[in-house]
């Protein structure tokens, strides 16, 4: 386990929860960034604690896959399906590359932000129980 490279994802992965946080105050919040930096939260997240398991992360934006992932190193990661954390994945490249533009509206946007928001903080908890210094 390498803990500088798994800090430096969970730096990565506040910097895009600072962002969308800081765009849903403003007065037009641009909904789809919100919830693709929410989802780019939320994935490295779980990416950090593969990391932090010794685990290779494959290139993927698929959310399902890495709670599946996670939940063969600790089987409470189940949880994070309870959430419908999955249902971020959408936002990772649909929202960006499709025909037909998708914009969440500003409740999809604010549940984005709420789901992030959990999943960091039990991501972050499995990680100190880990033994890891945040």
């Amino acid at each position: 386990m390498n803990e500088d490279a798994v800090k430096r994802w969970l730096l990565k992965a506040e910097s895009d929860f600072k962002t969308g946080n800081d765009e849903i105050a403003t007065q037009e919040p641009a909904t789809d960034t919100i919830c693709f930096h929410m989802q780019q939260c939320v994935e490295k997240y779980l990416k950090a604690f593969l990391i932090f398991n010794g685990k290779e992360i494959r290139k993927t934006h698929d959310i399902a896959e890495l709670i599946r992932a996670c939940m063969k190193i600790d089987t409470e990661f189940q949880k994070l399906f309870d959430l419908d954390t999955d249902k971020l994945t959408e936002y990772a490249v649909e929202i960006r590359y499709s025909e037909e533009f998708y914009f969440p509206s500003l409740e999809e946007a604010e549940e984005a932000i709420e789901i992030a928001r959990k999943v960091k903080e039990f991501v972050r908890i499995k990680l100190e129980e880990s033994g890891m210094k945040l």
